[in-house]
């Protein structure tokens, strides 16, 4: 299934594929601290950017991956980045990040909930798996917010080379 088309709306926000024209936002707020317990790091360059983007465009094509970038609806200011991994697996993994000053305003959680609904309505899953740093209070309470409950608890490993101790959420099918 491709998902290049697929756009998510929610009350205040508006989630569509991530393309190129959102690289020189993602590049500006793809940062630390929002990178600190993230699994990817920042780009070094606009340049890298662009080359990850070809990657999420495949796997968009290829229905392996929803790659989303978060925008409000009115006045279009960009939020962040959700995306659903793995969307073949019996258990899929999902997460996101907002930009530092879009923090404290409910998008997150609005964005992981529109982004939920629609993998009950187009995906067949078990459980979306929300890993995080177990100190991230904010992005467990919006896992727990889904219903979702740690199953793991583990080190991880960032491809940076950072650890930091991590729980694994699951969030039931609706």
């Amino acid at each position: 299934m491709d998902y290049s088309n697929v756009t998510i709306e929610t009350e205040r926000l508006l989630l569509v594929p991530v393309s190129q024209e959102h690289i020189p936002h993602i590049f500006e707020e793809f940062k630390l601290p929002i990178t600190q317990y993230m699994n990817y790091s920042s780009a070094g360059s606009v340049e890298e950017l662009t080359e990850r983007q070809k990657k999420w465009d495949f796997e968009l094509k290829q229905g392996t991956k929803l790659s989303l970038t978060v925008f409000l609806k009115e006045g279009n200011e960009f939020l962040g980045r959700f995306a659903i991994e793995n969307t073949l697996e019996k258990n899929p993994e999902m997460g996101g990040w907002l930009k530092q000053s879009a923090h404290g305003n409910g998008y997150g959680k609005e964005a992981a909930l529109g982004l939920k609904n629609w993998a009950d309505k187009n995906l067949t899953y078990e459980n979306l798996i929300w890993p995080c740093a177990k100190v991230n209070l904010a992005s467990r309470k919006l896992a727990e917010s889904l219903g979702g409950t740690v199953q793991k608890e583990f080190i991880r490993k960032t491809e940076s080379g950072n650890t930091w101790e991590a729980v694994e959420y699951w969030i039931p099918s609706s």
